[in-house]
């Protein structure tokens, strides 16, 4: 190929210089996962998922952990580009912070997919939840078991999309119902001890208002986890100061089924199907040839969430999906 012909294949769009030679060599794909933090249970539950979905269809897959560091899933992109994978799924990854690597896997003709991660010029499109159905749903519910008055306790966290999204959400229920406020609120630090952070920011959020707050909602419920064993070991039961998060997960539903606990609610977030839809995606795409806009307009295919409290709780190891 000379280097004009080159230059005019790599300017076509992404599906096309890939599709026909993984179609013609008549051979499995090979992808390259990176999740960003393993030990995060929503990281880990996307990218399990990816793997198996791909090994149920005989394709060869890398599953990497990134350990939460950006200069570690920088390399391992690159590494995967250097294997010639044939595409890759990016589970919470961060491509603002990773846009000279999704460019280089772009002009290799690597199509890439990300979960929860937001949008990037150079990959295909990013797989999340509605994040704005789940923030409205966490919100809307807390609120109702608030009888729409009183005051709240907030913990936030605002350096991931997600979580962000559900927070101003949560501002925008505010404004139109004032008789609801928010008596103390805090901001967890992105550190590799965020539990602490939120156990030490938290703590002195209960220590001032006291008897004084009628609900707590949580971004994600990991932060939840950490807000329930603090009312628990305060005196608070089930009902009396209603807890609600978001994300669901299997210690999730736990607690929402233990009498002790103070969490009654959860929007579960299907972390799973993300994943399998990624590769489902890629069946399509990069084996099948379909065109990237007959699955998905704009840069964002939205999954629905679904809330799950006393009422639609499943039993231990089920899903709610």
């Amino acid at each position: 190929m000379s280097p004009l012909t080159r230059r005019a294949a790599l300017a076509l769009p992404l599906a096309l210089p890939l599709i026909a030679p993984a179609r013609a060599a008549g051979r499995p794909l090979k992808i390259g996962i990176v999740a960003f933090q393993m030990s995060s249970e929503t990281h880990a539950r996307a990218a399990n998922a990816a793997e198996a979905a791909a090994k149920k269809l005989g394709w060869s897959t890398t599953l990497l952990n990134s350990g939460g560091a950006i200069p570690q899933s920088a390399n391992q992109i690159e590494n995967l580009i250097s294997a010639r994978v044939d595409a890759m799924v990016l589970c919470m990854s961060k491509p603002v912070e990773l846009d000279a690597q999704l460019e280089e896997a772009k002009k290799a003709g690597i199509p890439v997919i990300t979960v929860a991660s937001g949008s990037s010029p150079w990959t295909l499109f990013d797989i999340q939840a509605n994040e704005y159905q789940v923030g409205a749903e966490g919100t809307l519910t807390l609120f109702g078991l608030m009888n729409y008055r009183g005051a709240l306790l907030a913990e936030r966290f605002e350096g991931n999309l997600a979580t962000r999204i559900r927070g101003r959400l949560l501002d925008a229920v505010l404004a139109e119902n004032t008789a609801v406020s928010v008596l103390g609120s805090h901001s967890m630090a992105r550190t590799a001890s965020w539990q602490e952070d939120v156990r030490a920011g938290f703590s002195a959020l209960l220590d001032k208002n006291a008897g004084k707050f009628q609900g707590v909602w949580a971004s994600f419920d990991g932060q939840a986890f950490v807000i329930d064993d603090l009312l628990q070991a305060a005196g608070v039961r089930k009902g009396q100061i209603p807890l609600v998060s978001m994300d669901g997960g299997q210690q999730s539903f736990a607690r929402i089924r233990d009498p002790n606990s103070t969490l009654v609610a959860t929007v579960a977030v299907p972390f799973e199907g993300m994943g399998e839809r990624a590769i489902a995606a890629l069946q399509s795409i990069v084996v099948e040839g379909r065109p990237r806009e007959s699955l998905v307009r704009g840069p964002y295919l939205l999954m629905p969430a679904k809330l799950v409290d006393a009422s639609n709780v499943p039993a231990e190891g089920k899903w709610p999906w």
